[in-house]
């Protein structure tokens, strides 16, 4: 076990050439570097924003749902039927021909009468417009407030506005309590995603979301391992700018405020491309990747979070690409670009990675 932790916690790996760990071992009366072990602190509070936010859909986005009269719909369930049962939840939701023909025989049932079971069947397990109405009223109400604490502090620090500070006198770089409750909260929003994610609403893109809360969480633990919270928390912010945007527009989508939910969206999607494709590649990468290199050098741990950031900009094109291609398809069938573009996808899902697309088009039905 000593062997693996020693490979594990390499120095060659994770600081730069003549740093080691004992050097940020023992810093000075008042001064205290980042450590791995202050990440442990962010499971109790995972389970703290849980409770919390059990307490909020409750108490208050249940209230605000009917105060706008969002109730739970009554969906029509299907016939008790063990056969097609079985086949729903083993074989397919969605049988084709083939499969309608075969059951059709087997029941003595009329084809068009299996595929309304399958449809009754589908809906019913279908959450419901207040359920989907909590869920974003919460991730909403989290969004905003991270992203305007985040921009609080980062308005006060130097290297927001000169981004060679994130690199001057690297990795003794003081951890203040400001940096560090920032990281742990949103550290700790991610955890309590992964555990929320068993119990919200069922969607397709559920292993797909779980990979994306895990690498989020991965990402965020490894800067602060090796001390590269400033420019850590310029990604974060970065990336908080437009999320609850998004949650908004699907609030209005569930009130059927459809002008205020276009209008959500259309600015969300503003600062998404700003965000994505201006801010983040010409402000962060151009200081991770070269003012980095002149301040410091680079490292094997510095090319690894380079390499991540560099995969992250090239999924923000994409998503980019994807969802201009939408709008621009629906502009030229002269329809309402926000409305058509949606309607055509399932039930989407929730934030800062690759779920962002299928989010994306999936969320606002």
């Amino acid at each position: 076990m000593a062997a693996l932790s020693a490979w594990f916690w390499n120095e060659r790996f994770w600081l730069p050439h003549n740093v080691t760990w004992a050097d940020l071992a023992d810093p000075a009366p008042g001064v205290e570097y980042p450590k791995a072990g202050h990440l442990f602190s962010a499971l109790p509070l995972a389970l703290g924003i849980f409770a919390v936010r059990i307490l909020f859909e409750r108490f208050i986005a249940g209230p605000c749902a009917s105060f706008l009269q969002i109730q739970t719909e009554l969906s029509r369930r299907a016939q008790p039927n063990a056969v097609l049962e079985k086949v729903f939840t083993s074989i397919t939701k969605s049988p084709d021909s083939r499969h309608l023909e075969g059951l059709s025989k087997q029941l003595d049932w009329d084809v068009r009468k299996v595929q309304r079971w399958f449809r009754h069947r589908r809906n019913q397990d279908k959450p419901s417009t207040r359920t989907k109405f909590c869920e974003s009223m919460w991730r909403f109400t989290f969004y905003l407030y991270i992203f305007t604490y985040g921009i609080h502090f980062l308005w006060q620090s130097p290297w927001m506005w000169d981004t060679r500070q994130c690199w001057y006198n690297y990795p003794y770089q003081v951890l203040t309590s400001g940096l560090y409750y920032y990281y742990v909260t949103e550290l700790s929003f991610y955890w309590s995603l992964m555990f929320s994610q068993f119990t919200d609403i069922k969607r397709k893109d559920f292993l797909i979301m779980f990979i994306h809360h895990l690498a989020t969480i991965s990402l965020i633990s490894f800067s602060y391992v090796n001390n590269m919270l400033r420019v850590g928390s310029l990604v974060m912010c970065v990336h908080d700018s437009s999320d609850f945007l998004l949650e908004a527009a699907k609030l209005a989508n569930y009130a059927k405020y459809q002008r205020l939910c276009d209008f959500l969206f259309v600015v969300f999607g503003i600062l998404f491309f700003w965000t994505r494709l201006i801010i983040y590649p010409f402000w962060i990468l151009n200081t991770t990747l070269f003012e980095s290199w002149d301040i410091i050098g680079p490292y094997p741990s510095w090319w690894l979070f380079n390499i991540l950031l560099l995969v992250l900009q090239v999924l923000h094109i994409i998503w980019s690409y994807l969802i201009a291609r939408i709008a621009f398809k629906a502009i030229m069938r002269g329809k309402n670009w926000f409305v058509f573009s949606f309607s055509h996808w399932l039930e989407g899902c929730s934030c800062l990675s690759a779920s962002v697309l299928i989010e994306l088009f999936r969320s606002f039905r």
